[in-house]
């Protein structure tokens, strides 16, 4: 494993962040007419459905957009190191990249990442940190 790169956000968000996106990258079309029609008591599948009223995707983008700007400049730097945009020794540049090209909100551009969640994982690994314990430890 390579050495820890120092993190301006706690790989526990991180791992937050990854949790949460993997449920909603789980999300499926609706199959059904209406979120009433999608009662996950009655089918339990529903829940999987991607209706306009789920809170999976509010909840993920209000916990980045909580993040101060250096923890979200950090997380997005740690998903370009993860999806190969930069290699682990630029860190340092993607932070600089990703603080500079910072318009918008960072929750609403992560979230457009389809494979957010790999990519955050594979980021901490190339970084240094066990996405496993990390997880472990939210969970």
């Amino acid at each position: 494993m390579a050495a820890k790169v120092e993190l301006e956000i706690a790989p526990e968000k991180v791992a937050h962040v990854i949790i949460k996106a993997r449920e909603f990258d789980a999300k499926v079309g609706a199959w059904d007419a209406s979120p009433e029609d999608g009662d996950a008591e009655e089918d339990p599948s529903a829940i999987l459905e991607d209706l306009s009223n789920d809170p999976t995707a509010a909840e993920i983008a209000g916990f980045i957009d909580a993040l101060n700007d250096d923890e979200q400049v950090h997380l997005v730097a740690l998903a370009w190191v993860g999806r190969g945009t930069f290699e682990a020794e630029e860190f340092g540049e993607a932070v600089e990249t990703a603080r500079n090209e910072q318009a918008g909100s960072t929750a609403a551009y992560l979230l457009g990442q389809p494979l957010l969640a790999d990519y955050l994982e594979e980021g901490l690994e190339k970084l240094g940190y066990s996405a496993n314990d990390v997880e472990s430890d939210v969970l």
